[in-house]
């Protein structure tokens, strides 16, 4: 058992006859009245995230998870396959299981949280940050590069993430995953 001040980002926890991984919080400490902790639960099993407020102190359960670097290989549908880097063994997830399935791309390295108790897997953590190639964008007009103006750009998993103007077809860019948002252009 865990109390509201072990919460951290990524901690699987027991609530609601589910099991929940810990996205966002923020302990609160107002000036009137007791301490609570503010937090975004997304559910394992079906990706649904809720927002819960838990009282300070207040006794939680958390699941004991291990994590394990599993490398992705393809997907059919909505089942992603991937194999473990150790004994090469392959796993299969539904699509609901995975935070930003849409930025990731054959031979990518994930880390994917399994329940010790039963051997299932819970989640898969994408890389902060991944390298995707542009296959499709329109062309930026020259010396409109004043403002902060962004289209849309199109990358070699499918996805659709903004860009600025100066972004070519072919051009490596540096894409966040838990936004889904523009970094940097890779220079070769």
């Amino acid at each position: 058992m865990a109390t509201t001040s072990d919460i951290r980002n990524g901690l699987c926890i027991r609530y609601n006859n589910d099991i929940y991984k810990i996205i966002e919080f923020l302990h609160v400490k107002p000036g009137k009245g007791p301490a609570f902790v503010r937090t975004k639960l997304k559910s394992v099993t079906n990706g649904k995230v809720v927002d819960n407020t838990f009282p300070a102190g207040r006794k939680i359960d958390d699941v004991r998870v291990e994590t394990h670097k599993f490398q992705y290989l393809y997907n059919d549908g909505d089942t992603y396959h991937f194999m473990n880097e150790q004994d090469y063994s392959q796993i299969q997830l539904q699509k609901s299981a995975l935070d930003t399935p849409e930025l990731m791309k054959e031979g990518e390295i994930v880390t994917i949280i399994i329940n010790s108790e039963d051997d299932m897997p819970l989640s898969v953590e994408m890389p902060l940050s991944v390298i995707l190639e542009v296959t499709h964008t329109e062309p930026g007009v020259k010396g409109n590069t004043a403002t902060n103006a962004t289209k849309p750009a199109t990358v070699e998993t499918g996805a659709s993430v903004n860009v600025p103007l100066f972004i070519n077809e072919g051009d490596k860019i540096k894409v966040e995953t838990t936004k889904g948002t523009y970094q940097e252009r890779i220079k070769e």
